[in-house]
């Protein structure tokens, strides 16, 4: 049985620990030395390794232990150095107490997560960034003796938290890369707008670039087969590897926009055969990495490239980033529809290369406060990739100060991408009883309340989402209450512990975030109870140093400025539930919304998925049936931008009125002022007459953006307008 066991655990290359009851080897007696850190080969690695060791039992014991390089190592020394086993793979390492000495030895950067292992397993010690952290003070320190040996189940392994752009030891502790340390100059991902930049090319070369529509739109993505776009990047490559000569890897891949390839006669021709727009992709790259074969070329399996091409494989030395962004994320892949056709991609690009990085997403990047109970698919997933012989993995997160449970999020992920059969639960527990701690298991109690409320519901979890999509399920005003208890039980938990206490109200935001989105929607909340609840709300936001809501740059402060801007004022509107009549049909899923979404007195938030009703690549119009002609002076009619979903404001709106739907005179006509900034914005376009004009009916012709313009990522096609309330005065 025990050789079985070690069988298993030597196939999945990832944890072989035996604790031997024999005893123990002493390094701190009575807070004095009894060894020292002996590094055997003076490298970068290595010192790194020896640093954080004698940082931490310092720590624990103030006692500091004497670093030396070179030399013989005594009785209860620590050595620390590189490895030569074979059993160990890349970033792999081993500890070995036995014969009164320990010794951590390891590949590439593994001599330091064998410390920090050592650190954490045996010495008690959690590390949860920007200098947080929790260990137990003691005068005596022991390492039992034991064998144990580790290999990461991905080569590459990335996510995100807020830790990593300010703390060093952070990526240490969690095992993480960082790409800007592997990829040259940084260039990680969507770095054809970096190499043919179309300031630089766009008026004087247009051939450079994707054709589609009938005509070359600079901005867009390139013309894989014109050949002085191969020229161009070859020679802007060769001089990125000689200012980088330490670098071996670069990313060749399209811009972050889908379906805006290059259609002209050659690229075509090319993409036919291949039965995939990425076939004119690969084709390139590899053109590339046989002209650098000593190079490694990165490139993406993302949106309209996410097909493998049937007739060709990627070179050896080219990566395939294959991306999973068109999932739910509320169950695992396997079992979900989305879900299923990844996999056949996942399976067909895995039977052309065994190059392989999986570009994974986990969280709400429309709102990183939201609720995104997704925990326990990531387990499964990693599995899943795992079978593939998947080498690479990035789970994309965002992950800033205060978004939901982001010191959670990352310490799980980082577990698992580390050892996807390691047990999430004991992990889960572990984490949240250190953190937060008497707070822990209240917080537990929460997630696994939303988890099933959210499987419970079946609706979708998405990563361009609104907390207002899931008011009926997971966010249903019952559930709302309960989780309420739940964090009013935590905080009376640790009222005592600051430290802890900080760290539950700053996760209790994304709770109050929702509700607030939420009672916006809702015609007869309370505005005073609602007024108090934002009041709180930005009182907390501004004691954790006003964070970021979401990706669309929207700050928690101005947050809650439009909120009060938007939600909390209080006007008479003539058009209440009045009737619309769609002369010109909303685009897809809106053209089924209820007749009265416009006039329903529920004024939408800063997220197209909130019940905006939207056009895309056309004009609009309507006509308000106000039900019987009425004086009216003035008429608004809110529209959003949100540049990163395609969303832009219209180019103009016409007012026209009737008091018998036949003969119409036009109110006025406002242009509107295009609009580049990345934050997400609302915007009221509206006329207003000196005196009342008797109408019934009122007829709004918008003139739509259509296609994105040039200056944007997807120019050439088509983009939306979305428009809410129409407030009648």
């Amino acid at each position: 049985m025990k050789i079985t066991l070690i069988k298993c655990l030597t196939v999945l290359g990832l944890t072989m620990s035996f604790p031997s009851v024999y005893g123990q080897v002493p390094i701190v007696i009575n807070g004095k030395s009894s060894s020292q850190i002996v590094i055997t080969e003076p490298t970068s690695i290595n010192r790194t390794a020896a640093n954080i060791l004698q940082d931490f039992i310092y720590k624990i014991s103030d006692c500091k232990l004497c670093i030396k390089e070179g030399g013989d190592a005594s009785t209860g020394d620590i050595i620390i150095g590189n490895s030569t086993d074979p059993k160990l793979s890349e970033d792999g390492f081993s500890i070995v107490s036995t014969d009164k000495k320990i010794t951590i030895t390891g590949k590439d950067k593994g001599t330091v997560y064998g410390a920090v292992t050592l650190l954490e397993d045996y010495l008690g010690v959690d590390y949860w960034g920007n200098g947080e952290y929790k260990l137990a003070r003691r005068k005596n320190i022991s390492i039992p003796e034991m064998t144990r040996q580790e290999n990461p189940a991905f080569k590459f392994r990335r996510t995100d938290n807020y830790a990593l752009q300010t703390d060093s030891l952070y990526q240490w502790w969690y095992r993480l890369e960082k790409p800007e340390e592997i990829f040259a100059a940084n260039y990680w991902t969507h770095s054809f707008f970096r190499l043919m930049p179309e300031a630089e090319y766009g008026k004087t070369h247009p051939e450079y670039y994707a054709y589609f529509n009938g005509k070359r739109n600079p901005g867009a993505q390139l013309c894989l087969s014109n050949p002085d776009v191969f020229d161009i990047i070859v020679h802007r490559v060769d001089s990125i590897f000689k200012v980088h000569p330490d670098k071996n890897l670069i990313s060749i891949s399209q811009n972050d926009c889908s379906n805006n390839y290059c259609t002209c006669p050659e690229c075509k021709k090319v993409d036919d055969a291949a039965g995939s727009p990425a076939g004119s992709l690969i084709q390139f790259v590899n053109k590339l990495a046989a002209r650098f074969p000593d190079k490694e070329f990165a490139t993406l399996a993302y949106q309209y490239t996410r097909t493998a091409p049937s007739n060709i494989c990627p070179l050896p030395n080219v990566m395939i980033m294959l991306c999973d962004i068109e999932c739910d994320r509320d169950t695992p892949l396997e079992n979900s529809k989305n879900g299923k056709l990844f996999i056949k991609a996942l399976n067909d690009w895995s039977q052309k290369t065994n190059n392989l990085l999986i570009w994974d997403y986990g969280i709400n990047f429309d709102c990183f406060m939201s609720p995104f109970p997704n925990f326990y698919i990531i387990k499964d997933n990693l599995r899943l990739f795992n079978t593939y012989k998947v080498k690479n993995y990035f789970m994309q997160m965002g992950c800033p100060y205060c978004s939901d449970f982001a010191e959670l999020r990352t310490y799980l992920t980082a577990k698992l991408i580390w050892n996807p059969n390691a047990d999430l639960d004991k992990l889960m527990h572990h984490f949240l009883n250190r953190y937060y701690g008497e707070a822990g298991r209240y917080l537990y109690q929460y997630i696994q309340l939303m988890q099933g409320a959210l499987w419970g519901s079946g609706q979708r979890l998405l990563i361009y989402d609104s907390p207002v999509s899931h008011k009926n399920g997971m966010l249903k005003p019952a559930l709302i209450e309960r989780y309420n208890q739940l964090f009013d039980q935590a905080e009376a938990a640790v009222r005592n512990c600051p430290t802890e206490l900080e760290r539950v109200k700053r996760s209790r935001l994304s709770l109050l975030y929702s509700e607030l989105e939420i009672m916006r929607t809702i015609a007869d909340t309370d505005k005073d109870s609602l007024a108090r609840k934002l009041d709180y709300f930005e009182k907390e936001i501004r004691y954790f140093n006003n964070p970021r809501i979401g990706n669309q740059s929207i700050d928690g402060i101005r947050y809650c400025q439009l909120y009060r801007e938007r939600y909390l004022i209080k006007e008479s509107n003539l058009a209440q539930n009045a009737q619309i009549i769609y002369l010109e049909q909303p685009s897809g899923k809106y053209a089924k919304a209820d007749k009265t979404t416009l006039t329903d007195g529920i004024l939408r938030g800063l997220n197209y998925v909130d019940d905006w009703i939207g056009w895309e690549g056309k004009n609009g119009s309507l006509i308000i049936d106000l039900g019987e002609i009425k004086p009216v002076k003035n008429i608004e009619t809110d529209f959003l931008h949100q540049l990163n979903r395609w969303v832009f404001f219209p180019k103009s709106v016409t007012y026209s009125y009737s008091t018998d739907n036949k003969k119409y005179q036009i109110w006025d006509n406002i242009p509107v002022k295009e609009e580049k900034s990345k934050e997400a914005q609302v915007q009221k376009v509206g006329t207003i007459s000196e005196r009342p004009i008797p109408m019934r009916y009122i007829k709004i012709e918008i003139n739509g953006t259509k296609t994105c313009p040039d200056w944007h990522i997807g120019t050439g096609k088509p983009c939306w307008f979305f428009i809410d309330e129409i407030q009648v005065r």
